[in-house]
């Protein structure tokens, strides 16, 4: 059998469990009532990278767990991501998602809502079924960061005078935190030392950081058709990001006004104008650079993880993460 090169370690090595994890999905997204049946299974047939539940089979099995607590452990992990998602394009005000239109666009504001929550509800059942008090504690710590990020997010929109620091807080808690969840629930189920958990949730922290950041990069150097959303969002949300935030402080004086302004207004027209100002002062390849970093902290978080094929794509997936069009 020729094995498929183009396919990376990552995918290849849990492509059942993946499976495996999709029928839990579609089982536990039943409700009595119709519309959250609608929209549940509208955004989650979105398909996507589902990086999140990947993240924890690989976590679950680098430590050696083969049970079943980790297909539900996946599986609540993507319904705590497909919350925020349904939550964050209501909020965001968001049209295009995946190339497809938002299920706020689609539903309504109020229907999406109120399936998040339902998500996010039927997530904390999941949760339950494994019996582990601490896989609950971290959850519940999680989300509620993950709450507190959104709220710093929202604080900062059209603000030119965010920080480096104060931006990496916004998508430590925002984004990161569910990474580093998803990480820390699979090493927890597997029974691992009190030291493999902190390694575990050290990589999914440092992974979700760098993913952040060049899907910030991208929003300023992606393809709208690749990234599955129009480009330009951030800046018509207001959203001060890596690249605009070290365009302000590094780029020239007209480039920094530029990009204070476009940014306190929101202005999507001003776009092309501050792509090029981003673009002249090297403001993409900083922030690159930077998820780099990231990246390469994440595979240095490892170094305690036993070694196998496993532990390779986790590596194989850091870098990935950094290197990629959509």
């Amino acid at each position: 059998m020729v094995e498929n090169v183009s396919t990376p370690l990552f995918r290849t090595l849990i492509a059942d469990d993946m499976q495996t994890v999709d029928r839990v999905i579609r089982a536990r997204l039943h409700s009595d009532v119709v519309l959250i049946r609608q929209v549940a299974e509208y955004i989650i047939s979105a398909g996507g990278k589902r990086l999140r539940p990947v993240l924890t089979l690989l976590s679950g099995r680098a430590l050696g767990y083969r049970g079943e607590h980790l297909f539900e452990l996946a599986a609540m992990i993507e319904f705590i991501h497909t919350a925020t998602l349904l939550h964050d394009d209501v909020v965001d005000e968001s049209d295009l998602r995946r190339g497809r239109k938002t299920a706020n666009a689609l539903f309504g504001n109020a229907a999406s809502v109120l399936v998040g929550d339902f998500l996010y509800t039927r997530a904390f059942q999941m949760m339950v079924t494994t019996r582990n008090m601490t896989i609950l504690e971290v959850m519940a710590e999680a989300t509620n960061i993950i709450a507190e990020g959104e709220v710093l997010q929202l604080l900062n929109i059209g603000n030119t005078d965010v920080s480096e620091d104060e931006y990496l807080k916004v998508i430590q808690y925002k984004t990161a935190k569910l990474f580093e969840a998803a990480a820390r629930v699979g090493a927890l189920i597997a029974d691992a030392s009190a030291e493999q958990v902190q390694a575990m949730a050290d990589y999914g922290m440092y992974l979700g950081t760098a993913f952040q950041i060049i899907d910030d990069v991208l929003d300023y150097s992606g393809d709208a058709d690749t990234i599955g959303k129009s480009l330009g969002d951030d800046l018509a949300e207001g959203k001060p990001t890596l690249p605009l935030i070290y365009t302000m402080r590094n780029g020239s004086p007209e480039a920094s006004a530029l990009v204070r302004d476009a940014l306190e207004n929101a202005n999507r027209d001003r776009f092309h104008d501050v792509l090029n100002a981003v673009q002249s002062c090297g403001a993409l390849e900083y922030a690159k650079n930077e998820a780099v970093k990231m990246a390469e902290q994440a595979i240095a978080s490892l170094q305690n993880i036993p070694d196998s094929e496993v532990r390779q794509a986790l590596i194989e997936l850091a870098r990935l993460s950094v290197n990629r069009s959509a």
